[in-house]
């Protein structure tokens, strides 16, 4: 296990859409491992898949890590830049006899996994490029495919999962490189990692399976393999994998319902780790007390209910200024010109007004009469 304060942890998402409620949670566990390790927490955007990534969901990824307050050492990194790199270390791989040219096209791959099957075997492709002799290798497109041993076992020791052994026979000789020379996502995370010298890989348990096939590459390349946490992934209120239909997803959409970064981090921070029975963990605390072994094995669920609990407790918290001039945004937002006066009013009435609320929404609502302009509209019931 690397030394506390050499520990390097990574968030790196794909920017393909917002940053949702599973990936901030993947990185507030990865920035509180740093901070209470005194090491580095890095970013890297994983945009090597050029049709989905697109600026906006970057930025969007860069502002609700800032909102959250998940700030990272150093420049973010761009995968995609990366990829003269990737091919570099698959063209050393080959030089090592440890990854190998297959020139096999996709018609003979279906064909062989067809026939696998009919004879009811698994239908893991086997290159009969594998040892072929170079001077037998022809004029044609080829992919570079790691030579993964046939015999004996992977085992990865993971801070969550406990330790997992896979047959070495159930794990084929995954693609390095494309025909068009461009990385696969497998082959491009190692070399991300060992490069940015990451010491900890702390992501979601779907990546499980992920860690059999990078451990394969990482000792392709007598590199050290990092330490492995996969964490459970989250769940909706009825059990089921977190789905856009369980509500809000983006950590953008919590904002703009009202919640404050301080809260979210807390909830999230309980959504699969704990310490005791506590329930509201400041950050400074959360620094403190953070370890990978307290993460929980099984899924955690979303809370609605108790997130507007601890939402509340840190508005009451708050001090009257600061929630001034968080609801300022939004008042403006819904056409109030707020001026100094203003301002002046909203903290002098802070007192009372954050007692009931539980968001910054409700906050502004209960609001409404010091900002609405007068005479104000009386309906019949008033």
């Amino acid at each position: 296990m690397p030394d506390k304060a050499s520990v390097v942890t990574r968030f790196a998402p794909s920017p393909t859409g917002y940053l949702h409620i599973g990936g901030a949670r993947t990185a507030l566990f990865n920035w509180l491992y740093a901070r209470h390790t005194g090491g580095k927490f890095l970013l890297r955007i994983e945009d090597t898949d050029r049709a989905r990534s697109t600026p906006e969901a970057t930025a969007a990824i860069f502002e609700g890590l800032e909102w959250l307050g998940l700030n990272w050492d150093g420049d973010a990194i761009s995968q995609f830049e990366r990829s003269p790199r990737h091919a570099e270390v698959a063209r050393e791989m080959m030089a090592r006899g440890t990854a190998y040219r297959c020139y096999s096209t996709i018609e003979e791959i279906e064909a062989f996994r067809g026939a696998a099957r009919a004879a009811g075997r698994p239908p893991l492709f086997r290159s009969p490029w594998r040892d072929a002799d170079p001077a037998t290798h022809p004029d044609a497109p080829y992919v570079v495919r790691l030579k993964a041993p046939r015999e004996g076992e992977t085992t990865v020791e993971d801070v969550v999962q406990g330790t997992i052994t896979w047959k070495n026979e159930t794990l084929d000789d995954l693609i390095l490189l494309r025909s068009d020379g461009t990385p696969t996502y497998m082959h491009a995370v190692v070399v991300d990692d060992h490069d940015m010298g990451v010491t900890h890989v702390i992501r979601g348990d779907d990546h499980l399976t992920n860690a059999a096939r990078q451990t394969l590459i990482y000792r392709a390349m007598d590199w050290d393999v990092p330490v492995f946490a996969h964490v459970p992934l989250i769940h909706g209120p009825d059990g089921t994998k977190l789905s856009k239909r369980h509500g809000a997803l983006g950590v953008e959409a919590y904002r703009e319902m009202g919640f404050l970064p301080e809260a979210m981090r807390n909830y999230l921070l309980r959504l699969g780790w704990s310490h005791g029975d506590d329930e509201m963990i400041s950050t400074e605390q959360a620094i403190e007390w953070f370890n990978l072994e307290s993460i929980g094995r099984s899924p955690a669920r979303v809370d609605f209910k108790k997130l507007d609990n601890i939402n509340g407790h840190y508005m009451r918290q708050a001090s009257d200024e600061a929630l001034s001039a968080a609801m300022v945004p939004l008042l403006k937002a819904r056409g109030y010109d707020v001026d100094g006066a203003i301002s002046d009013q909203l903290t002098a009435a802070m007192p009372g007004l954050k007692e009931r609320a539980k968001t910054l929404v409700e906050l502004a609502d209960s609001a409404h009469y010091l900002v609405a302009k007068r005479p104000l509209a009386l309906d019949d019931k008033a």
